[in-house]
């Protein structure tokens, strides 16, 4: 994904190919390490793992964003933190293989297709025409949102700080609260932070007022939406399906509900997965590197 030779008579460079589900395990693995490449958010970096790694001097994260990581923690323990480029345009693309394999029933009709099963046992939900309820108008939510308009379906969005000037910027209605947009909506995507304010956003009264015959895809943070209500609402019909990307635990436990509630689509966090990302978050990386060890770190964050 990078060529790596750039720093490769400075650096002693290794892959972990394998998650490491606790701090002591990220211990055991990268205790000897001064630098180490972090993708996406798998890893928490607290206080605690931060004083178990005296020898870390540079930690990169791939995007400019990373929730897992304790800023302040790695600023007081001398750590610099460092980011990298990242595309927004394949968590839209992932949005939308939930949406229409949720619409079509992909999965089931495919299953069914190589096991020798029915043939056509399952009608589809159309979009042209339908309600996409978008819960977060920013980068992603508002291609997103122009992907449904290309479908022909009616857009409505919502957000807390979201204004009517900056909906219709992007060719689309202002609802004119969340309980609406959850109401009238045939499909609500979620594209939001995780905040305090978000934590929690989607709960059970919220599932219920959604429509029977309506789907629900969350591809930004688990949390957003209360995970036991979206078991339940799943068992017992409130809602026609769900799609998620994202979980509150990942990997996934073998047994966790999620697995076999009906009329769920999950992914293993693919969102950002793609081989443009993947090359511009290890080219990345390199950069972060030569600049680290130049003395003129980039793109650092800060708490």
């Amino acid at each position: 994904m990078a060529d790596w030779t750039s720093v490769g008579t400075d650096v002693e460079v290794r892959s972990l190919q394998r998650h490491l589900p606790t701090e002591d395990a990220v211990v055991a693995a990268t205790a000897d390490c001064e630098i180490v490449v972090a993708m996406r958010e798998r890893t928490p970096f607290t206080d605690s793992l931060f004083a178990r790694l005296p020898q870390l001097r540079l930690l990169i994260t791939s995007g400019m964003r990373n929730a897992s990581i304790d800023l302040a923690a790695a600023a007081r323990h001398g750590v610099t933190v460092c980011g990298t480029a990242s595309n927004s345009e394949p968590p839209v693309e992932l949005t939308w293989a939930l949406i229409l394999g949720l619409a079509r029933n992909v999965v089931r009709e495919a299953n069914a297709l190589r096991d020798a099963g029915p043939w056509q046992s399952t009608l589809g939900a159309d979009l042209y025409g339908r309600r996409l309820g978008v819960l977060g108008l920013g980068k992603i939510g508002t291609k997103v949102a122009r992907v449904a308009q290309a479908f022909g379906m009616e857009v409505a969005a919502w957000s807390e700080h979201l204004t009517a000037e900056r909906a219709a910027a992007a060719g689309v209605s202002l609802a004119s609260s969340k309980e609406e947009l959850l109401e009238t909506s045939d499909f609500v995507s979620v594209h939001l932070v995780l905040s305090d304010r978000t934590r929690g956003l989607i709960g059970e009264d919220d599932l219920k007022r959604m429509r029977p015959t309506a789907y629900l895809v969350n591809t930004s943070r688990a949390a957003i939406v209360d995970q036991d209500a979206l078991v339940r609402a799943l068992h017992d019909g409130w809602i026609a399906g769900a799609g998620a990307d994202v979980f509150d635990m990942e990997p996934l436990p073998a047994g966790h509900p999620l697995r076999t509630a009906p009329n769920f689509l999950g992914l293993p966090h693919l969102g950002y997965v793609t081989r443009r990302n993947y090359e511009g978050y290890f080219e990345g990386a390199v950069e972060d590197i030569e600049a680290f060890l130049a003395g003129t770190p980039v793109r650092v964050l800060t708490a």
